[in-house]
């Protein structure tokens, strides 16, 4: 029997509305309400926030229609190492590199922003509405104040006017310095800088990741610019209470990062305006509370040293959709069941990658002696073990299976 399903999706970024328009499609008798604080005419294509989408989640879109492949950059290879001092091989450092050529895929993933993703999936959730308004509706422009569950299971959204709910998907997120306090916390007392840059000799599609003292620094690819110049979107993780580059100016900031960046990056010749933002831990314990699903920034906002946080969250909404393909009735013990199973199976997947983005951004502000020689070490291993470096690409596409 299909389920009669009254779903809220509460907020409309790429997780939630990837879940509403996969769940119209795969649930089609579902009632879908998408709410957003944000009004439905702002026009959100000009947004310039970066994204890092993992192969999986290119393809998880692309299974949506709404890819924009021709925004998009794709990353060929990516280039992780550690800046001096570090352990020197016969003149060079220790550095992994993997690339999609020897993954056998076309792509590691991709780079664009956030509005060229978001206009193209708002677009195709209003198109959805607007051809079953009978079971489709979007509340842009409408604050959800309160979700409440009820004694008799479902819940209770309250955006203005008070409405019944068999479910509610919370994936209104935000960042960590505006969030408040969740299960699982640490303030890693870490900023990023975030912007754009130009680049010269840089090889397209290539990802960098530099491990530093003060943290990582990476520069994602980005498509050239109208006149044909190599960009990247950069995010140079530093200590927040003794920030070594608020206080630079632009000339000194190339300077630093000409010291930084390993020689494959290319040179930055030109830095955009840089944003600051603090870096935090800040996850449920589990991402279902009765009937109430949390999913992306909503239920774990993470370091960005790994770049999944919106990877892990289009993973938790796909799953809770073929979880609720299976609910044969609209009853409370069916939804529970389905959301249970949803529980189960994401937990690897997501405990795994905030384990290992926890540990990476604590390490930055260890100082032991001889920690960067046995990074040195470990990267060096890596490298040398082709089986082992991929097992870790795919996790990095696919996440955990």
């Amino acid at each position: 029997m299909t389920p009669q399903l009254d779903i809220a999706v509460i907020g409309a970024g790429p997780a939630g509305l990837a879940l509403a328009l996969h769940a119209a499609r795969l649930l089609p008798a579902a009632h879908i309400t998408l709410f957003d604080a944000r009004p439905a005419d702002k026009d959100v294509a000009g947004d310039p926030r970066t994204l890092a989408m993992s192969l999986g989640s290119v393809q998880l879109l692309q299974r949506l229609d709404v890819w924009p492949a021709d925004l998009a950059q794709p990353i060929l290879q990516v280039h992780v190492s550690q800046a001096p001092p570090t352990l020197d091989f016969g003149g060079g450092e220790p550095a992994v590199r993997i690339r999609a050529i020897d993954e056998a895929v076309p792509m590691l993933g991709a780079v664009l922003s956030y509005g060229q993703l978001v206009a193209p999936m708002q677009a195709a959730w209003q198109a959805a509405v607007a051809r079953e308004p009978q079971r489709l509706a979007s509340r842009f422009g409408t604050a959800v104040a309160v979700v409440k569950p009820l004694d008799d299971g479902g819940v209770e959204v309250d955006a203005g006017v008070v409405e019944r709910f068999d479910l509610a998907v919370v994936a209104e997120g935000g960042v960590f310095s505006d969030q408040s306090r969740k299960a699982v916390t640490h303030d890693y007392k870490q900023a990023a800088w975030v912007g754009t840059v130009m680049l010269e000799g840089a090889v397209p599609g290539l990802a960098v990741e530099r491990f530093t003292r003060n943290g990582p620094l990476a520069l994602l690819p980005l498509r050239p610019d109208a006149e044909g110049r190599a960009r990247g979107s950069m995010v140079w993780c530093v200590g927040a209470d003794d920030d070594p580059v608020a206080e630079l100016d632009d000339a000194q900031r190339l300077a630093v990062l000409a010291t930084r960046l390993p020689a494959e990056a290319g040179r930055v010749v030109a830095l955009g305006p840089l944003k600051r933002f603090a870096l935090g831990l800040n996850a449920e314990r589990t991402l279902v509370d009765g009937c109430t699903v949390r999913i992306g920034n909503a239920a774990q906002t993470l370091h960005p040293v790994a770049g999944q946080g919106l990877n892990l969250g289009l993973r938790d909404a796909f799953s809770l959709v073929q979880a609720l393909r299976r609910v044969d009735a609209p009853g409370d013990a069916a939804l529970r069941a389905a959301l249970r199973r949803v529980e189960w199976a994401r937990a690897p997947d997501r405990w795994a990658m905030i384990a290992a983005t926890d540990f990476l951004a604590r390490s930055f502000t260890w100082r032991w002696p001889g920690l960067p020689a046995v990074r040195g070490l470990g990267l060096a291993a890596l490298q040398s073990m082709p089986a082992l470096k991929s097992a870790l690409a795919r996790q990095m596409m696919y996440g955990r299976r």
